[in-house]
């Protein structure tokens, strides 16, 4: 991928094996993060090119061992008012880094794209269990494949995390 990547779902679908490997995102990754959260503020959420099909948002959480503040750009779901994330890590084995972080610091700062105001917003990270983990995750991959495929990947239950308002 070039120094400035194009911001676009197939460049994206290209760091999934990178995301999912055991030695975690590296540079490519990193580049393409910062080129999204970058264009993301920039244009107050809205995203170019075909990511604009997709809702996107900006987690932003407190490192579990660094105390070092984090943002990661993800899709986001929003059913009857409520705000979901899938920590699938492309089906890898082990959760995402930012997943720990909101375990152990579960005050995190969401900045919704599209529709939403995209001005930072702290929350509530609450990860769901049992029945209600399985109903929302369900209907997640009934939207987007995607992420029934990266439960395929992995024997691990993909944790999906709802975020509510502190307000």
């Amino acid at each position: 991928m070039d120094e400035t990547p194009e911001l676009n779902r197939q460049n994206l679908g290209v760091l999934v094996d990178d995301i999912r490997s055991e030695a975690g995102p590296g540079e490519a990754t990193k580049r393409y993060n910062q080129a999204f959260i970058q264009t993301f503020r920039e244009n107050g959420g809205q995203m170019p090119n075909d990511l604009d099909k997709y809702p996107w948002m900006l987690l932003t959480t407190t490192g579990a061992k660094s105390g070092k503040q984090r943002t990661v750009p993800l899709m986001f779901f929003e059913r009857d008012d409520r705000f979901f994330i899938i920590a699938s890590k492309g089906g890898a084995v082990a959760h995402p880094a930012w997943y720990h972080n909101l375990v152990a610091h579960p005050e995190v700062v969401a900045e919704y794209g599209g529709t939403y105001d995209a001005a930072p917003q702290t929350v509530a990270a609450v990860v769901l269990s049992g029945a209600e983990r399985d109903d929302v995750f369900e209907w997640v991959a009934g939207m987007n494949a995607t992420f029934a495929g990266y439960q395929a990947r992995t024997e691990r239950p993909i944790p999906v995390v709802e975020l509510r308002s502190t307000n």
